[in-house]
């Protein structure tokens, strides 16, 4: 058992990402002390199934001696090497050549950030020059999806749309525009995948006309709406809005910070899409979480229009641990792991995940199950006709996380009552078969809290 001194240590001093600082101190940390594969074991010696990656970013797993000695090896050689002043390291150069050698079509060009949300601030700076640069500075409106999530940086944040990453923070700005979301559970058009696919183009359109045609710069878009609830578009949704950008001549990026690096199947959700946006952003399963890191992907177009722009001056964008060459030395580490052999039992892994989940719908409080590979959300509800959500007096998502917990399993648990899972893609059978009875046993044990048993009748 941990000291409660270091429980102390932390309520005095450390601040929690995304978190009621009061209830923390009310209630205290979990210490996780160790992890191995798929499994983490905390500071008393509990050993619970990850059933969410960290924060869906420990793709690999954990404990991967070969990405240890990856980041040992390049520490004890050059352990930091700016990119400043046209220097760098080996182990940047390759990796930014690996990956595009791997991404879609023609996005050759990459910049490295420290993690999403920067990456998120990067594509907002270079397009911004892309378009002062072409001459037409007046393109300085950008779109997002409601309910989806692109970083917690100032100017991510406002682009994210969430109210709990708005409120109290004076964002968004006023060039920051929303659509409504494809949501098919909850979709006001239905569930037919044709008619959510026009609803979003229509609104789409609609919203470029409202802001003025030349004023849109770019349209921000995740293959699969990783914090807004793992909500899953239908097949065909990416590559209908990637087309109308296209026809409307803004640019689209495509936000893979989640979705990237084997979470939904292949590499890049984007692949299986078919579409090859402007921009691609990555970072969480780049480094497999072991260590920070960010990626831009840049079209050739974009790449050569901004070059061409600043002719002999600087591109007056850059971080000081952009192109870290540890991170780097990480980053090839971890996509030799994905592409010997962890890429395809992740396929395999993410088919028993989905029909594990499936097999939960005859579930009292299942009104919704959704997910694409190892990425998969259950969304809880008190009447399945009307769609109820769970009564807000029944702590959604401190409780169900807290019943998971002593369970066994790390899940993420919304606030609306919507569990998230994305575990690692090393998962065995045994491991998603024990992800699905504890995800089980959660359930029973949340249809019996007292104000979930009052929402029912």
């Amino acid at each position: 058992m941990y000291s409660n001194s270091l429980i102390e240590l932390d309520r005095a001093h450390l601040i929690h990402p995304v978190a009621s600082y009061r209830s923390h101190e009310k209630l205290g940390v979990r210490v996780l002390a160790s992890a191995k594969g798929a499994t983490v074991t905390d500071a008393s010696g509990r050993q619970l199934i990850d059933g969410f990656a960290g924060l869906w970013c420990v793709n690999a797993g954990y404990g991967h001696e070969s990405i240890v000695e990856a980041a040992a090896k390049q520490m004890r050689e050059l352990p930091y090497a700016t990119a400043y002043f046209g220097l760098g390291s080996e182990p940047a150069i390759r990796l930014a050549s690996e990956l595009a050698e791997r991404a879609p079509g023609d996005l050759n060009h990459v910049y490295f950030t420290l993690g999403g949300s920067d990456a998120i601030d990067s594509t907002i700076r270079f397009i911004r020059y892309y378009w002062i640069a072409r001459g037409e500075p007046q393109r300085d409106q950008f779109i997002s999806v409601e309910q989806g999530y692109h970083g917690s940086s100032t100017v991510g944040a406002g682009l994210t749309a969430l109210p709990a990453f708005h409120a109290g923070f004076g964002i968004p700005f006023d060039w920051q525009h929303r659509i409504p979301s494809h949501y098919a559970y909850r979709n006001p058009v239905g569930g037919d995948p044709q008619a959510i696919i026009e609803a979003s183009l229509a609104a789409l359109r609609r919203k470029v006309e409202e802001i003025g045609p030349e004023r849109v710069a770019a349209f921000y878009a995740e293959p699969i709406q990783g914090s807004g609830g793992v909500l899953v578009p239908p097949r065909g949704w990416m590559k209908a809005m990637r087309e109308l950008c296209r026809e409307l001549g803004i640019l689209f990026v495509a936000d893979e910070v989640i979705t990237g690096f084997g979470r939904t199947g292949p590499l890049f959700a984007s692949t299986a899409d078919e579409i090859v946006p402007d921009f691609i952003t990555t970072a969480k399963g780049l480094t497999s979480g072991y260590v920070p890191m960010g990626a831009v992907f840049m079209a050739d177009h974009v790449y050569q229009t901004i070059a061409d722009g600043a002719g002999a001056a600087a591109v007056g964008h850059g971080y000081t641990y952009s192109a870290h060459p540890v991170s780097a030395a990480v980053g090839l580490a971890v996509l030799k792991l994905y592409e010997n052999g962890l890429l395809d039992n992740g396929v395999k892994a993410g088919a028993r995940l989905m029909e594990g989940l499936e097999s939960l719908r005859d579930h009292p409080l299942v009104g919704d199950v959704r997910g694409r590979g190892m990425l998969a959300a259950v969304e809880l509800v008190v009447d399945k006709g009307k769609k109820t959500p769970l009564p807000a007096a029944a702590e959604p998502a401190r409780r169900i996380f807290d019943r998971a917990w002593e369970n066994g399993l790390v899940i993420r648990a919304f606030a609306n009552g919507v569990l998230g899972y994305a575990p690692p893609l090393c998962c065995s059978d045994e491991e998603i078969g024990a992800i699905i009875e504890r995800t089980r046993q959660t359930l029973d044990e949340t249809l019996e809290d007292p104000d979930v048993r009052r929402a029912l009748r």
